[in-house]
């Protein structure tokens, strides 16, 4: 099955590397699709919580594409996420790929919000930061606060109102913000005696390196959203860590913001679909 896996993109594929996984997780489920008794696609599917699936993976030999087989695929995921009791089952889909898109669209999957990825290497020597300019880990006492800058903020409805980790996103809810807070993942930027910004992080091992994955980010500005990407390269240094990656919409604020303090942008956006189970 790895066969016809494996020149997906330019740059090859990611199966094989989470094939193991994928086999043994007791929280996923493969599914494969055979014809004249070889394999001939194949889904994932991960529960990533009770009530929530993401569906990943989807993959068709393409000798046997054009048969019907990814649409089949995707619906048999869906209903064994329905039989291990979720409610929601969410995907990411590259935006440059249409067939994708249309099959998503068929099976009444939504478009709620999108992402790029924007990475930044730690600092050559850790630089000074302005006590006006540093950011704060949250306290449960922030939660309300955070909540109401949540709920006024113009980019959380632009990622979907979901938080990224490893290219799966799970909704940002008062619960998740009440984990990551007592985890210590979430920093804030307060200026003027307002929240200004904030991050939501966790430290992840990818490809091989140890990275900062920050999974939402906002600002109030572009001000903002550069002083927390330039902090949080501070942060990635004095852990010695080997790098920051974060999700955000590819907008021009975004991208100059990211820009203004030397990170990457990739080119590619991603779409994320959501559809209720229920």
């Amino acid at each position: 099955m790895l066969a016809f896996c494996t020149h997906t993109w330019d740059w090859g594929d990611y199966i094989e590397q989470v094939w193991d996984d994928w086999l043994v997780n007791p929280a996923g489920q493969l599914l494969v699709a055979t014809l004249d008794q070889q394999p001939a696609g194949i889904v994932h599917i991960q529960m990533l919580n009770e009530a929530e699936s993401w569906l990943e993976g989807l993959r068709v030999n393409p000798d046997y594409q054009r048969q019907g087989l990814g649409q089949a695929l995707n619906e048999a995921a869906m209903v064994e996420s329905m039989r291990r009791g979720a409610i929601t089952i969410r995907l990411a889909v590259d935006s440059r790929n249409t067939a994708s898109i249309r099959l998503s669209e068929r099976l009444h999957m939504r478009r709620v919000g999108e992402f790029s990825l924007y990475m930044a290497p730690p600092f050559a020597s850790l630089p000074k930061s302005s006590s006006q300019q540093a950011l704060q880990l949250a306290t449960p006492e922030d939660l309300d606060v955070i909540i109401d800058y949540l709920n006024a903020s113009n980019i959380f409805p632009l990622v979907g109102g979901v938080y990224y980790a490893q290219f799966k996103a799970l909704p940002i809810t008062g619960e998740l913000l009440t984990q990551k807070i007592d985890a210590q993942q979430v920093y804030l930027l307060k200026r003027w005696e307002r929240l200004d910004g904030l991050a939501l992080t966790e430290i992840r091992e990818e490809n091989q390196e140890q990275r900062l994955s920050v999974g939402y980010l906002d600002g109030t500005a572009i001000e903002a959203i550069s002083i927390i990407a330039y902090e949080l390269r501070r942060h990635v240094t004095e852990l010695e860590l080997d790098r920051v990656r974060v999700y955000a919409p590819q907008t021009l604020l975004m991208h100059d913001a990211f820009d203004g303090v030397e990170y990457e942008a990739n080119p590619a956006i991603f779409y994320t679909y959501e559809r209720g189970l229920i």
